[in-house]
């Protein structure tokens, strides 16, 4: 069964074609990082102006590229919550016409879980990607880390899941672009500081982990103010100090010391959350999900001090791509309800655990 998969939820244009849910046959992604880069972070007009000149050209070149025609194609999955409203609407009312002019099923998608269908994917037609070598079982332990989200959820199998604990106001993702502003880094944050913290000393600046009721819970607007804090006294300056003015004091040596302590701590209250989930609910398999996933010291903690073994997916699949909207198509065609293509909207801040193909009730 093959899946044509859209989305454009932020700034990324991308289609791909799943074979039964974990071939790879194509992926195209159209990236604005360039565009928004400027800006230092995504504006949403301009990211919703780039989808509608982009998105038939990548969905075209997706079929070129997977050798398929139309006759191929089983059914259509697109990105419809949540996201930024504009981007949404580009590709979800591009799949609902395709679903209506190609007479095929469609299937409404949440963004936020379908990262977690990147690990299901074992194989890519024509690449040299390093693939785990088989998917995940359940019942099944997902980080899901990115710009707009971190959370446990526990899967008891497929549209059937548990939100075990969340960020109480930062995600990492967020909190990793406000630090690399504060020390002058590049925007996106999360690439900038691991290149960064790679010349510094993690341990040169104590900063604080967040202690919560729910030990599931995250937050990370406190370290982000802490390490704001730390940098403003590291350069002689109080409170009162402007972030935006810090990155001219701030040295190279201080920066990199600032980007590995502030790595460190991060990816370690990850860890220990889910370290926690994986002791109260010992799953079968643990995945890490979204565009933070694709952080090595993330991976390395986790790969040491997880009693499993785990699994990664290539990087290229963490940040937002259309082959994990396809992959999970593939499974909502399986267990799911095709969506009305006259009917379907967008919902930008839906949670993944109040979807219709969720039968779990959150915890």
């Amino acid at each position: 069964m093959k899946i044509l998969g859209i989305e454009s939820s932020c700034d990324e244009t991308a289609a791909a074609i799943v074979e039964d849910g974990f071939r790879v046959l194509s992926s195209v992604v159209n990236s604005q990082i360039d565009i928004h880069a400027q800006y230092g972070g995504v504006v949403p007009e301009i990211a919703a102006r780039s989808h509608i000149e982009v998105i038939n050209p990548v969905i075209r070149e997706a079929l070129t590229r997977a050798q398929c025609s139309w006759d191929d194609i089983d059914a259509i999955a697109v990105t419809y919550a949540p996201g930024l409203v504009g981007s949404l609407l580009v590709g979800t009312l591009a799949a609902r016409t395709l679903a209506i002019l190609r007479n095929k099923p469609l299937y409404a998608i949440h963004h936020v879980e379908a990262h977690v269908y990147a690990n299901f994917i074992t194989e890519s037609n024509g690449s040299t990607l390093q693939l785990p070598s088989k998917q995940p079982e359940f019942p099944l332990l997902a980080l899901i880390v990115s710009g707009g989200h971190t959370q446990l959820v526990l899967f008891h199998g497929h549209g059937d899941y548990e939100l075990l604990g969340q960020t109480q106001d930062d995600a990492v993702g967020e909190a990793f672009d406000k630090v690399a502003k504060i020390l002058g880094l590049p925007y996106p944050g999360g690439p900038s500081i691991t290149a960064a913290a790679e010349h510094g000393d993690p341990e040169k600046y104590h900063l604080p982990k967040a202690k919560l009721d729910n030990p599931y819970n995250f937050s990370f607007s406190g370290l982000k103010t802490a390490v704001l804090r730390a940098v403003q006294h590291a350069v002689g300056k109080d409170f009162t100090f402007p972030s935006h003015e810090l990155p001219r004091l701030v040295n190279d040596v201080q920066r990199a010391d600032f980007a590995a302590s502030f790595q460190r701590v991060a990816v370690e209250t990850l860890v220990e959350r889910t370290l926690r989930a994986y002791s109260d609910f010992a799953p079968r398999s643990v995945v890490i999900a979204g565009g933070v996933a694709a952080n090595q010291e993330l991976r390395r903690q986790l790969s040491a001090r997880l009693p499993i073994a785990i699994e990664y997916a290539p990087m290229k699949f963490c940040t937002d791509n259309a082959v994990m909207i396809a992959t999970l198509g593939f499974f909502h065609a399986q267990y799911g309800t095709p969506a009305d293509p006259y009917a379907l909207d967008v919902v930008p801040s839906l949670s993944m655990v109040n979807t219709a193909w969720n039968s779990a009730k959150v915890l």
